[in-house]
């Protein structure tokens, strides 16, 4: 082989070799580029259509678990099960952008001293965890929890946050969303539900699996009864939700701030 016609075939294979990674880092954005943009899209979606399915109900159902899920408008939802999610769950739903920062400094402050964490998620974090990720505390994801919320905050408004958490919320074994809850315990409508019933729904959302609502043990009744006092003080900490507790009902003064347990 002459000289010639050796550096040829050494420059074709350079070629070869660089058209093949030029090649591969194109399929490799042509495969992560529609995986990173596709929670973006469903979170658009969700936006005006209601999540058909979660995760959580996807495994809950492989199990064999019967499912009873029943998405209704936020308008067809008793303001007392909204005052009485927000008060137990995350007070300054109204207030904050998806994550609340000083709920969770004390967490990290806990953890550094050897505390066990009592969580500090937001309602708009549990949406993003319930609509797109699977039941778990690991750090994975944990971190794309943390990514996913403020899409949703900056795609949603707060009164769609909160519909679509009461439409998807595991309440019971295979009971799914406040209409599904409300009839299944009380044999009414989501929209009918009283200022007690409705905190004792709330009260069992860090263990639904559980606890129940209409068989109460003593850490439920006394939860609930707190979460009442709570719903009557709410005041201005509603307003983005249009106030859903009749103003006769209300105090104009605030409360401090309770974190989510989960």
């Amino acid at each position: 082989m002459t000289l010639r016609a050796a550096v040829s075939v050494g420059a074709n294979l350079l070629l070869t070799k660089r058209n093949s990674a030029v090649r591969l880092r194109r399929n490799i954005v042509r495969i992560l580029l529609p995986m990173l943009l596709m929670p973006t899209l469903i979170i658009a979606i969700y936006r005006f259509v209601s999540p058909p399915l979660t995760p959580l109900m996807m495994i809950r159902s492989a199990q064999g678990e019967q499912l009873d899920h029943r998405a209704v408008p936020l308008s067809r939802v008793s303001p007392h099960l909204v005052a009485a999610v927000v008060a137990a769950e995350d007070n300054l739903f109204c207030r904050h952008r998806g994550f609340d920062i000083a709920a969770m400094r004390d967490e990290f402050d806990n953890w550094l001293g050897g505390e066990r964490p009592r969580g500090a998620s937001t309602i708009t974090m549990q949406t993003a965890k319930n609509i797109l990720l699977w039941p778990g505390r690991d750090p994975l994801r944990k971190l794309l929890e943390a990514a996913l919320t403020p899409q949703i905050e900056f795609l949603w408004s707060k009164r769609r946050i909160m519909e679509v958490y009461l439409g998807i919320i595991e309440m019971g074994p295979g009971i799914y969303g406040a209409e599904a809850a409300a009839r299944q315990y009380f044999g009414k409508p989501a929209s009918a539900l009283g200022a007690r019933e409705a905190a004792l729904i709330a009260a069992i959302l860090p263990n639904p699996r559980e606890w129940s609502p209409i068989r109460p043990n003593r850490l439920v009744a006394r939860h609930a009864s707190r979460i009442q006092r709570r719903m009557a003080r709410l005041g201005p900490l509603l307003g983005c939700l249009e106030d859903p507790i009749h103003a006769t009902d209300r105090h104009a003064g605030g409360i401090a701030p309770r974190r989510s347990p989960y």
